[in-house]
């Protein structure tokens, strides 16, 4: 069995350069040390998945009784997320137990990974920047960034659940899929996939191996791949003189 996903931070964004010397928007990512805090079983809980945590200082004071008797079972220092992620029966792989570290290496065969996080907070809002509405009239007298009525008169005098309104934005759990690997550094524990990442600076993001990866198309497949106009230039017939 082994773990399919990570807790980490996300550091900032920067970009690298490849070999062929074209430039990559890269956000970096610590991604672990975690620990295994608990193994969820089928004979027990009815599924598989191992409950992980961030390794992080966190203070005695602030875990309670409960929380302190969890991670001493297991035998892991406090930590301060804790998150489940599933298993899958991978060959070669030894059986994963309470205590284990989860390292950043275990993304060192994949390519694409997808990252869960929370969005920027950014306020009360109105439905022009919340929902992008057009607003009304522009000229003088109308107040253009208002969504109008929404009482639909006589029938059915009343409004209907979901109607978009203003209200708060933000700090919503997005998921962003197959971002690709562009470079990991295990020493340090970090991962840099190409594009961004939601949540602003010291975020707390969950990283898993990609559950969908896009199928690579022919001469996008990175540096191992051939440059696509050279071959064709190549392969092209020479014009006799």
């Amino acid at each position: 069995m082994a773990v399919l996903g990570i807790l980490g931070k996300k550091i900032g964004m920067t970009q690298i350069f490849d070999e062929r010397g074209d430039v990559h928007p890269v956000t970096v990512l610590k991604a672990g040390p975690c620990v295994v805090t608990q193994l969820k079983t089928m004979a027990v809980d009815g599924y598989e998945a191992a409950q992980i945590g961030y390794v992080d200082f966190v203070r005695a004071s602030k875990i309670n009784k409960a929380m302190t008797g969890h991670f001493a079972k297991a035998s892991v220092p406090p930590v301060r997320i804790i998150k489940e992620v599933p298993l899958v029966n991978a060959a070669g792989e030894e059986e994963v137990k309470a205590g284990d570290r989860v390292m950043v290496d275990i993304f060192e065969s994949e390519r694409f990974v997808d990252v869960i996080g929370t969005s920027k907070g950014r306020g009360f809002a109105g439905v022009v920047r919340r929902h992008g509405f057009g607003g009304g009239p522009k000229s003088h007298g109308h107040m253009f960034q208002v969504q109008g009525s929404i009482g639909a008169s006589s029938f059915p005098s009343r409004v209907f659940p979901g109607q978009r309104m203003p209200g708060h934005k933000g700090t919503d759990q997005v998921t962003v899929r197959n971002l690709r690997i562009r470079a990991i550094d295990i020493e340090e524990n970090l991962l840099l996939v190409e594009g961004a990442v939601p949540g602003h600076r010291d975020a707390d993001v969950l990283i898993s191996k990609a559950k969908a990866p896009p199928r690579e198309r022919r001469g996008f497949a990175g540096v191992e791949t051939k440059d696509a106009l050279k071959a064709s230039k190549k392969a092209a017939p020479s014009k006799k003189k």
